[in-house]
């Protein structure tokens, strides 16, 4: 009998989801059963990327945005109390779905109570810090608390340079009791020499509000444009639709074999700074102009980082124009490293209980 593997990402946009999918893969070509917990748009995504495994829906975070980005921490401080009553809930539907799936193993995105005693228990993630301004320093130990209730952390990352996360994934040396294994850039995605089909890509993603106004946002700035712009706007629901308005092609959401095909025939991808969205966009060497989530330290962090290393430029979203774009001949854009996770080695780590 195969051995059963929980694999449950963060319903906060789509990211955490689809960096999953490259896991879900392996752990089928090594022969286990990935059963996949979450909830939303990440437990939707995965549905179609995986129709016949196992889905089951957890508790989910709820988590609202601020639309003004300065009160971003404040709306998040005050879900706190909502977060923490989550994570105790799906903590005691994990200990149930171990005993009634018979699991081996738990593999955590991003959810913090996704994790058992009984079975080996891994928490994915590109933060080992967690930048909010000047209270880093305590958000990002309250974090680490948590990470030290899992057997290990993967990070999909690079130990070394060149490295995509900086200080968001790299320990300190007093840190170093964390364990944390870098286990390389996760994506879906590989680079095909096809013909350009599209001037400019824009790729949406993230929780509401903010996905529907930098939507708004760009359609009217973009609206001027002499080229041919693909527009996906990340609204994962039960139908694909497909819209052409003038030099729009708009889709709502799009799976990972089309969005792969879609960003290769594409010369210029316009996205959000998130971390799974870099490393697919690293993966297959683009040109991007990045618009950071307003108020996420850690978006607007990664765009810095790769703006003074000179790969992609940057502006906030209230700040975007047509004129930014002229940016983009300053830059060098990703080049691929060439990297190949071991993932047999990596889950010989679910024979160790």
């Amino acid at each position: 009998m195969k051995k059963r593997i929980l694999v449950a990402p963060l319903n906060w946009g789509i990211g955490h989801a689809t960096r999953c999918i490259p896991i879900i893969n392996a752990l089928l070509e090594n022969n286990y059963e990935p059963i996949i917990a979450s909830d939303g748009a990440s437990l939707e995504l995965l549905r179609k990327e995986f129709p016949k495994l196992i889905f089951l829906p957890l508790t989910g975070y709820n988590i609202k945005y601020a639309k003004n980005s300065r009160f971003f921490k404040w709306v998040l401080f005050k879900q706190s109390k909502k977060i923490y009553k989550a994570i105790i809930a799906e903590k005691k539907q994990i200990d149930r779905i171990v005993d009634e799936f018979n699991l081996s193993g738990i593999i955590s995105d991003n959810r913090f109570g996704v994790r058992s005693d009984r079975v080996p228990s891994v928490f994915i993630t590109h933060q080992l810090h967690v930048l909010s301004g000047n209270t880093s320093k305590a958000t990002s130990k309250v974090h680490q608390q948590f990470l030290k209730k899992f057997d290990t952390v993967w990070v999909p990352d690079f130990e070394k340079e060149p490295n995509l996360s900086g200080k968001l994934g790299h320990l300190f040396s007093k840190e170093k009791e964390l364990k944390a294994i870098y286990i390389g850039p996760l994506s879906r995605m590989v680079k095909k020499t096809v013909e350009k089909k599209y001037d400019i890509m824009v790729l949406l993603s993230g929780p509401e509000p903010q996905r529907q106004l930098l939507e708004e946002k760009l359609l009217k700035e973009l609206k001027d444009y002499e080229g041919e712009i693909l527009f996906v706007k990340g609204k994962i629901e039960t139908k694909q639709t497909t819209l052409k308005v003038n030099q729009f092609t708009i889709y709502n959401f799009m799976t990972s074999h089309d969005l792969e095909v879609a960003i290769n025939s594409s010369k210029l991808i316009i996205s959000r700074s998130g971390y799974t969205t870099i490393m697919d966009l690293a993966a297959l060497e683009k040109q991007v102009f990045f618009i950071p989530t307003p108020g996420q330290s850690e978006q607007e962090y990664l765009a810095e980082s790769l703006l003074l290393k000179g790969i992609a430029p940057y502006c906030k979203q209230n700040h975007f124009n047509l004129e930014k774009l002229k940016q983009i001949d300053n830059y060098k854009g990703f080049k691929r490293t060439e990297t190949t996770t071991n993932f047999s080695e990596l889950f010989t780590f679910f024979e160790s209980k």
